[in-house]
């Protein structure tokens, strides 16, 4: 991705859920996400605590209560930025929200070539400015999409961002059929995702590693179908894979086993 539509893909992202949640009532600000633990407040309140740590402001001094969707250092992290601001109204959030991402812009376009490829540390390892802003494109997205589904406005499912969206998580698939759920060589995997984001890709193990190939095999091991919401759901841990395998969100053809071990192995946005 170029420079240049890091940018504009965060600003499409950032506006997008701007007017989202401009029109929100009390009650929409409190519903539940499936983003376990968070609210669709709790939800904007963590793009507005990473988004103002880029700034370089001081993250809050505040030690929030244990709570049992903490799982890890970067979740205890995250909670102290959403519980720091569990006490302000949706709209006082949402107002945070737009001065920040504005500075943010500014920020951005004040960036030189140089900037976008220095070396930065996240919680991941080392890796670029560039790299580090398409995680926040990523994430910000996501976030955006558990918040449709609290208030049932589905949305922002075409455009770059959802392409670029899309092609992060598909790009994982190949780790997630060979080195996760084990698929042995000379199998292969056909993922059907339909609407709002059609998209069918094929994945074959070769020598023991799981690549995408631009050919679908005509007898494939295993076909996974599910729509690209609960797609993105099940790579963002958002519903049990044993849930949607029972309720029919993911469908499996071929041979069942693999099939089952590759959707209770997708989750990998922690």
């Amino acid at each position: 991705m170029q420079n240049d539509q890091i940018a504009k893909n965060l600003d499409i992202v950032w506006s997008s859920m701007s007017e989202l949640c401009a029109g929100f009532s009390d009650e929409q600000w409190e519903l539940p996400t499936d983003c376990p633990g968070w609210s669709v407040k709790d939800q904007l309140s963590h793009i507005v605590g990473s988004e103002s740590t880029a700034l370089g402001n001081l993250v809050p001094e505040h030690t929030p209560p244990e709570a049992n969707h903490v799982k890890n250092p970067a979740g205890g992290s995250n909670e102290i930025q959403v519980d720091w601001r569990r006490s302000w109204s949706g709209s006082e959030v949402l107002a945070e929200f737009n001065e920040v991402t504005a500075k943010r812009r500014e920020a951005l376009a004040a960036m030189t070539k140089a900037d976008f490829n220095v070396e930065t540390e996240t919680p991941r390892g080392t890796t670029t400015m560039a790299d580090r802003l398409g995680i926040r494109i990523f994430d910000a997205w996501v976030h955006e999409q558990d918040i449709r589904r609290a208030v049932d406005v589905p949305g922002a499912f075409d455009g770059p961002v959802a392409e670029y969206a899309m092609e992060r998580m598909t790009d994982v698939m190949p780790f997630v059929v060979g080195r996760r759920a084990g698929a042995p060589d000379g199998s292969s995997v056909v993922f059907r995702i339909s609407a709002p984001f059609a998209l069918d890709f094929a994945i074959a193990v070769v020598d023991g590693r799981a690549s995408r190939v631009s050919d679908e095999p005509a007898h494939p091991t295993v076909t996974l179908s599910m729509s690209s919401v609960n797609f993105l759901r099940l790579c963002a841990g958002r519903v049990d894979p044993d849930v949607a395998i029972n309720a029919g969100l993911a469908e499996t053809s071929g041979f069942f086993g693999l099939g089952e071990a590759i959707v209770r192995q997708m989750s990998y946005i922690p």
